[in-house]
Parts: C-alpha cells; sequence; structure tokens
C-alpha cells in the first residue's frame, strides 16, 4: 500500500518554496512582523525570553501586582506555521543568524529588532522571566512601605509613574525630577503644561531644570537622596532612576559597515538597511531612522516593514518599495493613572481620549489576543 498523502506533498512543495525570514527579538516589532508574515513565509523569531512583557502596563503594576498575569505573555500561540526559538544571537551575517548555543538558521531576509534596556523593573533586564516577576514584586513592596519617593527622569515612563502613584497612593509624597524647563518640550508648550498641573493637582511636586548630581545607580530603585545642581537635597525612602532607554545593537554591530550615532543607534538607508546587506533591515529602539525609541513609532515602522517584506517575498526589488518616511512629530499617549492624562494627536487632547486610548486597559486586550489568549 502506498504512503503517499497529497496534502502532504502539498505541504512539501509550498515549504520548498517559501523564503525564510529570520527574525531576531520578540519585542514589539518582532512579534508583529513574524505574525503577519507566517502566512506569507517561513518564518523563524528568535528570543531569549519564554514571554514577552509589556512594557508601559508594568508601570502600573508595580501598584498592582496581579496585573502581572495580564502582561506576561507566552510565545507559544503567537504562530501558526513559523517557530519561535528560545536562544541568543550572537552573530547575523547576510545568509544566516548564529545563536550563543552554535545553532545556525538560514534565511533570505533577516530583521533584527533586538529593541532596549531599561532600568529595572519596566522591562527584564536579563533572559529569565521569573527574576523579571521577583525584581517587579521586590519593587512593588519597597513602593508599598515608602512614605516618599523620587522619580529621576521626567520623559513618558517617569511621567507616567508618578500619575500612577498619585492616583492609586494618593498618601505618598512624590518629587518628579527633570533637567528640562519644561515637560515634554518636544511638543507644544500646552501639552506638558496642562501635564505638570494635572500632577501637581494630584499632589505630585514637579521639579524643573534641574539635574541630580550624586545618583547612585541607573539599573534599579534604590532607598536614599538626592542631590539637586542648585544644591538641594531631596531625601526619599525610594529614588526611581527613570533615565531612559539603552539601544541594544551588540548584536547589530556584528555585520561589517554598520555605524552607530552617538545616542548608541545605528543608521539605516531609506529602507531600512544598516549595511550594505540587501536583505538586512533593522527595525525600533536599535534603529535611527528618524523615529523616537516609543511604541508609537513601532505603530508606523512595522506596517511599513510587512508590507515592504511581503512585496519583497514575492520577488519584487527592495529599491522598487516606497522608502520608509518617519514620522515628523510622533502622536503620544501619557496616562497619569487609569482615569487622567494627556495626549497630543496633533492637538493637545485631555482626560477622557486618554483614558479611552490607553489609561483604561494600557492596550493588554489587544496584546493578549496578538498572542492567542483570552481577555
Amino acid at each position: 500500500m502506498s504512503n503517499y498523502c497529497p496534502e502532504h506533498a502539498t505541504a512539501m512543495r509550498i515549504g520548498m518554496t517559501r523564503k525564510k525570514v529570520v527574525i531576531v527579538g520578540g519585542g514589539y516589532v518582532g512579534f508583529e512582523v513574524a505574525k503577519e508574515l507566517d502566512a506569507h513565509a517561513d518564518v523563524t523569531l528568535i528570543e531569549q525570553r519564554e514571554a514577552f512583557v509589556q512594557p508601559p502596563a508594568t508601570i502600573r503594576a508595580l501598584l498592582d501586582p496581579a496585573l502581572l498575569d495580564q502582561i506576561v505573555l507566552p510565545y507559544d500561540r503567537l504562530l501558526k506555521t513559523g517557530r519561535v526559538v528560545r536562544g541568543r544571537a550572537v552573530s547575523v551575517s547576510q545568509t544566516e543568524v548564529t545563536l550563543e548555543d552554535g545553532n545556525v538558521y538560514p534565511a533570505d531576509f533577516i530583521v533584527v529588532a533586538t529593541g532596549s534596556s531599561y532600568a529595572a523593573p519596566f522591562k527584564p533586564s536579563g533572559d529569565s522571566i521569573g527574576d523579571f516577576r521577583q525584581a517587579s514584586a521586590d519593587v512593588s513592596a519597597q513602593l508599598a512601605a515608602a512614605k516618599s519617593v523620587a522619580i529621576v527622569g521626567a520623559g513618558a515612563v517617569g511621567t507616567e509613574l508618578a500619575g500612577e502613584i498619585a492616583a492609586a497612593r494618593p498618601d505618598k509624597d512624590i518629587t518628579l525630577i527633570s533637567s528640562d524647563d519644561t515637560l515634554f518640550p518636544m511638543y507644544p508648550a500646552r501639552f506638558g503644561s496642562q501635564i505638570k498641573r494635572k500632577l501637581e493637582r494630584a499632589g505630585v511636586s514637579v521639579v524643573l531644570d534641574q539635574r541630580v548630581e550624586d545618583l547612585q545607580r541607573m539599573d534599579m530603585p534604590y532607598a536614599g537622596s538626592v542631590k539637586l545642581t542648585d544644591g538641594r537635597v531631596v531625601s526619599v525612602d525610594l529614588v526611581f532612576p527613570v533615565v531612559g532607554s539603552k539601544p541594544n545593537t551588540t548584536l547589530i554591530q556584528t555585520i561589517p559597515g554598520v555605524n552607530a550615532v552617538p545616542s548608541g543607534r545605528v543608521k539605516t538607508d531609506k529602507w531600512m538597511r544598516p549595511s550594505n546587506f540587501p536583505n538586512v533591515f533593522i527595525a525600533g529602539d536599535i534603529a535611527d531612522i528618524g523615529d523616537g525609541m516609543t511604541i508609537v513609532a513601532i505603530t508606523r515602522q512595522n506596517p511599513w516593514l510587512i508590507k515592504t517584506l511581503k512585496q519583497v517575498l514575492k520577488g519584487q526589488a527592495v529599491e522598487d518599495q516606497k522608502p520608509y518616511a518617519p514620522w515628523k512629530k510622533a502622536p503620544i499617549l501619557v496616562p497619569l493613572g487609569p482615569h487622567v492624562g494627556n495626549s497630543w494627536l496633533f492637538a493637545t487632547v485631555g482626560d477622557w481620549i486618554t483614558r479611552k486610548m490607553k489609561g483604561k486597559e494600557l492596550f493588554i486586550p489587544k496584546y493578549r489576543k496578538a498572542f492567542g489568549l483570552s481577555r
């Protein structure tokens, strides 16, 4: 009796003709690009952790630890035909990606999106989700016990953290420190001034145009005090260093001809390619292409990258595709807890829109659905 199976033979033929796409990094770029290309290519997503963590919601999780179970999302339901490989990539060539364990993954196209590092506990600092959970639990306990908090850095994370603490624990003494003379100076003055007013109304002391001269550590919160450039000393129970992301470019710099800029990010051409390799792309926090290191940047980069790769997988030339155009000024959503906040959506908008778009649910249902999980 013949063992011939027409369905299996068809699947084998399709598999043999499919181009191989290897994506390194399972963050906001990697998981979405992998998911969208899953039906169009032989996709391998390489990620060092066993689960995706949704960083904006890690802020609120410090006040509501039960939220962690909603925002740590395993990769096992992400792809239907492709695969997610847990491992650390150590080198990239034009034809393959090599992992630390020696395994090699050949590729027709490669996307590197290794993201950025941030102070604990807002992003995992290592490969272990267990360690991340423990770090979040430890800081949550420290925050619960603290009567006074200083947040050093008034970007989106620091400002949202101040708002979340004030909303959930109005009994705490909160100081938000910025080296700029206004909040969010890249946006219209009204946007930052309204956020400042809302924070102060919630009891937050906002200190502008001051640097901290003696920040003891950059990687995690600590107990102590901070000295400002004008000589003032702010003594608190807990100091949060929230001074920005550091792009993870070690892997992409294994490619010859890659050029990093002072920020640590890597220059690209108009099609998000960082070198002379025509089939290697980068995106997200490591790519210096005109966007900020924000999730909003990804909402513009991902659709372009997915559309471009779909066309290239059909045999079209990359150079025949429309070049990527970054945001002229990206929208920004800054909730100050579940109910209050401000956003800039090409005009300044306030509490209701910010709450509906982000503050109430922090996009949690959207990402749980993407990873094949129930609400």
